[in-house]
């Protein structure tokens, strides 16, 4: 009975315990439960909230991310180019020409400063300014004729009587051209001096001029008179020493400027666009740009700066510009064998060499032509006038757009179109900046250069003091001189790799005067070719010498440059310009009348320039082709290959390094463009972005090479260097063939072998910036 009671105790006691265990698990479980379930509630809450916050945030935001991610996405906004293609206004330009050319303004005379404070004031206002604006200061080495003494010309007897003066001031049609500032006509940087002698016709002053006429004339001691065209302004006095010359003239043929048109009574200026007998082309007569006496050096104060007698580039002899009128009668009284067809113009005589000297049946028999040049050098004070719009994403990336603003007298076409045009931008721009209503991707420069009549003087230099910093940042330069010459049709020069964007700004823009018609429509009118990857689309020229503030960009720093503006039609004239380039009538009055009445085509370079400027300033990739270069370096070496294999060959110089690095660059140039074309790159990383644009935007550094040509100062760029040759292909190879090919001597074909290593090493090394990183 005992074991009974005890075994079923213990069974009791064990039930006792697992039912008390189970009770525990079941209050743990509950408990347990109730946890799960509140965590899932919370859960779903917070998921709620962080779906409507998100919801929210994208709706009022417009990013669930940081507020740079979408800037950095960003591309250019079409309706904001659609925008400023609107509000682009023509009479505003009209009034900005108005006042610009309100008085003659050459460099650093009064009437300069006070287009200096204009444009300051114009880019620091409170509602249509810039970011900044400020002047920058340089003290530049300039040639100016003395008042007190004006440069005379006069044709003397045996006995010093003088038997004709030339006009030193030119003829008055308006007021405007009677202000006393009106500068007389001069050669800039040309020595003063005294010469006297025999008259002589030297054609172009061109060397290969001197020569023919050295074949028949004895050239020692005599004054040649020649005309503008075929050899720059210095170099007709430069080229014409060496055989003796003491003195040039040089005078603006009627048949290069006027169509043969050449009386005021009802045919040139002020009954149409050409000039009047009394013309004269004023002019820098130096052959470098930048300020000469620090060379690579800014012009500052403290600078070091070289003796004035080691200037290169300059006149040796006196020179000094005149009228057609003047020129007509020394021609044709002079005397000698019948100079050649080609050196014909359009005075109803026979151009002569020159006996030396006159007929003797002139009245000028036996006599001389005098020079008395007074012109004298001073270093003075120059501004640019600099402004600014700041980058959003990356303001260390620069678009510089710029023109210059002195002028040898009211300066209207020349640079005054151009200042208009850039105002105009500043002011529709800088109105958008000041409203909140856009602000660049990149930071835009504004430059107004100083001193570029004397030598593209403002520019050089300012790219000289920011050297680095432009060479590391700069995305591109735009030069706006001459806006407009006329009004028929658009006209560009540039790097290949921007024919792209100015296409397509041209293709977004009517056409001045012409219903449901492109600019880019009607451009291709006028001016165009066939390639092989886009058909027929409109000529772009390119930038080979220093005609405008572009050069130092271009050719010493290496930046992607383009010059734009409005022209004539080619085929309807033979002017080499527009015909009162550089003389007094280059005034408001002959812009409103005779080249843009109205200032439609003014408004039409301001819309297209902009429209460019802002793509290079927005876009996400920056709109450069590269293989649109490719094609260019193609056509260079088409030309080469054409002229010079056969005979490189026959010195055991092979061409075949160069065939191999244009072909390596073309397929370079064709895998960045597939790189491009196939990435999503708004949502790609910033920094693969960045790579990409800086191999777009540091293209054109990588064809400089300092060494290759030691005689032409500030020329680096081994595609665009400036030519003798005239062929269109590489420049020093070109040069240094045309020399050897012309001389024979084994010396001069080793540079020729250099300049085929430059130019294949240039673009070898070129192409390997296109292709992937290594």
């Amino acid at each position: 009975m005992g074991g009974c009671v005890s075994s079923c105790t213990r069974v009791a006691v064990i039930n006792w315990i697992e039912s008390d265990q189970t009770r525990e698990r079941f209050h743990q479980g509950k408990t347990m439960i109730k946890k799960v379930l509140i965590g899932i509630v919370c859960g779903a809450a917070v998921l709620t909230v962080g779906i409507l916050i998100g919801h929210f945030g994208i709706t009022k935001g417009g990013s669930s991310g940081p507020s740079w991610v979408e800037d950095v996405a960003k591309d250019v906004d079409q309706s904001l180019i659609e925008k400023f293609l609107s509000e682009v206004d023509n009479i505003q330009i009209q009034e900005n020409l108005r006042e610009l050319t309100k008085v003659p303004h050459m460099a650093t005379t009064a009437g300069d400063e006070q287009t200096v404070q204009f444009m300051l004031k114009r880019w620091q206002d409170a509602e249509t300014g810039l970011d900044d604006a400020w002047r920058e200061e340089y003290l530049v080495y300039l040639s100016f004729p003395d008042p007190k003494n004006p440069n005379k010309v006069t044709v003397v007897s045996p006995s010093d009587t003088v038997l004709h003066a030339i006009r030193e001031k030119e003829k008055t049609y308006n007021p405007e051209e009677d202000d006393p500032a009106v500068v007389q006509p001069y050669a800039a940087y040309s020595p003063a001096g005294h010469p006297k002698g025999k008259l002589v016709y030297a054609n172009q002053g061109k060397p290969s001029d001197y020569q023919v006429l050295n074949q028949t004339v004895d050239l020692r001691g005599t004054i040649a008179i020649t005309r503008y065209g075929g050899a720059g302004r210095g170099a007709k006095a430069i080229n014409a020493a060496p055989y003796g010359v003491i003195g040039v003239l040089v005078y603006t043929d009627p048949l290069d400027i006027n169509d043969g048109l050449m009386s005021d009574i009802n045919e040139t200026y002020p009954h149409s666009w050409y000039l009047p007998p009394s013309g004269v082309e004023r002019g820098s007569f130096n052959v470098q740009f930048g300020d000469m006496l620090t060379p690579y050096l800014a012009a500052k104060e403290d600078t070091y700066r070289i003796p004035a007698e080691d200037i290169t580039g300059i006149p040796p002899i006196p020179i000094q510009p005149i009228g057609f009128e003047d020129a007509y009668i020394l021609i044709c009284a002079l005397d000698g064998e019948n100079a050649p067809q080609d050196w014909q113009g359009a005075f109803n005589c026979t151009y002569k060499y020159g006996g030396p000297g006159f007929k003797p049946t002139s009245a000028f028999n036996g006599s001389d032509v005098k020079l008395d040049i007074f012109n004298y050098e001073e270093v003075k004070n120059s501004s640019n006038v600099m402004g600014i719009i700041r980058g959003s994403v990356e303001p260390d990336r620069y678009v510089i757009y710029g023109n210059h603003r002195d002028s040898w007298v009211h300066g209207a076409i020349d640079p005054s179109s151009g200042t208009s045009v850039m105002l105009e931008l500043t002011r529709v721009l800088g109105r958008m900046v000041k409203q909140g209503q856009w602000r660049p991707r990149r930071s835009i420069i504004f430059g107004s250069w100083g001193a570029e009549e004397f030598g593209l003087i403002g520019s050089a230099e300012y790219t000289e003091q920011y050297f680095a910093k432009l060479s590391e940042r700069t995305v591109a330069y735009i030069n706006v001189d001459i806006a407009v010459f006329a009004n028929a049709t658009l006209s560009a020069s540039g790097m290949p790799s921007v024919q792209n964007i100015i296409f397509t700004a041209a293709k977004q823009v009517d056409a001045p005067g012409l219903v449901s018609t492109s600019v880019y429509d009607n451009w291709i009118k006028y001016s165009n070719r066939t390639s092989p990857a886009h058909g027929v689309i409109p000529r772009i020229g390119y930038l080979t010498g220093a005609g405008s503030d572009y050069a130092a960009f271009a050719h010493y720093l290496g930046i992607t440059s383009m010059d734009i503006s409005y022209t004539y039609d080619r085929s309807k004239t033979n002017a080499r310009i527009y015909p009162a380039y550089h003389t007094a009538y280059d005034t408001f009055n002959y812009a409103s009348k005779f080249i843009d009445p109205g200032f439609l085509s003014h408004q039409a370079i301001a819309r297209t320039a902009g429209n460019v400027l802002i793509q290079l300033a927005d876009s996400l990739v920056l709109p450069l082709n590269c293989s649109d270069y490719a094609e260019t370096l193609e056509d260079y070496l088409k030309t080469a290959v054409s002229l010079y294999e056969e005979k490189l060959e026959s010195r055991k110089i092979s061409m075949e390094p160069l065939k191999r690095a244009v072909a390596n660059f073309r397929s370079a140039a064709s895998h960045l463009d597939n790189v491009i074309r196939t990435s999503d790159l708004a949502n790609e990383t910033p920094l693969k972005v960045r790579a990409i644009n800086d191999q777009l935007m540091l293209l054109d550094r990588a064809f400089l090479d300092p060494l290759a040509f030691p005689d032409k100062y500030a020329y680096r760029h081994v595609i665009w260097a400036s030519s003798s040759a005239g062929q269109p292909t590489f420049p020093g190879l070109a040069d240094a063939f045309a020399n050897a090919d012309l001389s024979g001597q084994s010396s001069d074909w080793n540079k020729v072998h250099y300049h085929l290593s430059v130019a294949s090493q240039a673009i070898e090394g070129a192409a390997q910036t296109l292709v992937d990183v290594i």
